[in-house]
């Protein structure tokens, strides 16, 4: 069996920070370029596509992210997902060709899924036991302020500025270095026999349906709506720099929420000192189902909210901060019950099904909640949001511990 001790802390800490520094970057590339899109004559549906084109990436390469970390050795392929960005962001830099800039997106979902998944699932893998829920919240705390920051740091800067894009840049570029830093990683010791590829991916999917739900739900609110938030600031005539200060909003929420999340997945699943459970908690896999609920339940709050933005458009502030939150929380609780479960490859596996379940959900929120922004903003938009949440809720209230392996 390989050596599987946790890498050292400055390992650790090398991780979060180039994960850090990377995501900052692509968080203000993401929002710049659909204002440079709009600027540049497409209308708002085909403007969404783009903000879909990384999803599509990370969709279409996640399913062997476990194939090529057993093939590359997982040092080697987080070295390969620093470096990638690097090259498609002097595309978006360089590039007059708009068609160019759909593909460098496709690229750069690509592997930044693959470094999505292999970080994911280290952090959960090397946790320490009972602890798994602070140090995965922790983690996904750290993405979360990403979304505030990059657009923060992206309106600082100006959205309309020459310098912007190369500021972006220079985040990636010190994720990359970053990574330098972090040790070589032992082998996976099930690399030899643990499904993989299309295989794992497929075990997995059969296995815990309502862990990919979870994901897809707080994908499509998290990801996929925080995409095209710029767009609703436009809708409602606000100011470039205003409107892409919803994305922070949203990123907000998430970074204020997925730590507590998890330090409360942790504490709940302790039994109490008397030795038995708390009955509406219950076990753990029980606790993480109640909490999963509680978020997808505070997604449909949120789309209910939404019609009040035609008459207050300060409202939006609160609903794309409860959006981000509620998303991060469900996907937060499905990482941890993964990693409580599983190591290894098959860890890798199954965090590789639930990024494709939160990246489905994070492609079809940018395309269909654009169309729907475009045709109809106060009633279209909406009744899109309500009927994805509300779906979300029904499947979840009856979902079982027992069905479902959560």
């Amino acid at each position: 069996m390989s050596d599987l001790r946790p890498p050292p802390r400055v390992g650790l800490f090398a991780l979060f920070a180039s994960t850090f520094c990377e995501l900052v970057g692509i968080f203000m590339l993401l929002p710049l370029n659909l204002l440079r899109l709009k600027d540049s004559g497409l209308d708002t549906a085909t403007t969404g596509l783009f903000a879909s084109a990384s999803y599509i990436g990370i969709f279409l390469l996640t399913p062997f992210a476990s194939s090529i970390t057993a093939k590359l050795g997982r040092r080697n392929t987080l070295w390969l997902t620093a470096v990638v960005p690097l090259g498609t962001g002097l595309v978006f830099a360089l590039s007059p060709w708009v068609a160019t800039w759909y593909i460098a997106q496709l690229i750069a979902g690509m592997t930044g899924g693959l470094r999505w998944v292999l970080a994911e699932a280290l952090v959960a893998e090397f946790s320490p036991p009972g602890q798994r829920g602070r140090y995965v919240g922790l983690f996904e705390t750290l993405v979360g302020a990403t979304f505030i920051i990059g657009p923060v740091l992206l309106a600082w800067v100006g959205p309309q500025s020459d310098t912007a894009i190369w500021v972006a840049l220079l985040c990636i570029a010190a994720g990359a270095l970053w990574t330098a830093a972090i040790p070589q990683l032992p082998a996976a010791n099930d690399q030899d026999n643990a499904p993989m590829g299309l295989s794992g991916v497929w075990k997995s999917v059969t296995a815990h349906p309502m862990i990919m739900l979870a994901g897809f739900l707080g994908g499509f609110f998290e990801a996929g709506i925080t995409a095209i938030l710029p767009l609703v600031g436009l809708s409602m005539q606000w100011s470039p720099s205003l409107s892409t200060l919803l994305v922070a909003a949203s990123g907000f929420g998430s970074a204020f929420l997925m730590l507590p999340a998890g330090m409360l997945a942790d504490s709940l699943s302790r039994p109490l000192p008397s030795g038995g459970l708390r009955r509406f908690w219950g076990n753990a896999a029980h606790t993480r189902l109640q909490l999963i609920r509680m978020a997808a339940w505070l997604t449909l709050l949120g789309t209910l909210a939404l019609p009040f933005t035609a008459f207050t458009p300060s409202v939006a502030w609160g609903i794309a901060v409860i959006w981000g939150g509620a998303g991060g929380v469900l996907y937060t609780l499905a990482m941890i019950d993964i990693g409580t479960r599983e190591q290894g490859i098959r860890l890798v596996s199954g965090t590789a099904v639930l990024v494709m379940a939160y990246t489905l959900g994070g492609m079809i929120a940018p395309a269909a909640g654009a169309a729907a922004l475009q045709a109809s903003a106060h009633i279209g938009f909406p009744l899109l949001l309500s009927v994805v949440a509300a779906l979300g809720v029904g499947l979840l209230t009856r979902a079982s511990v027992q069905a479902d392996a959560l």
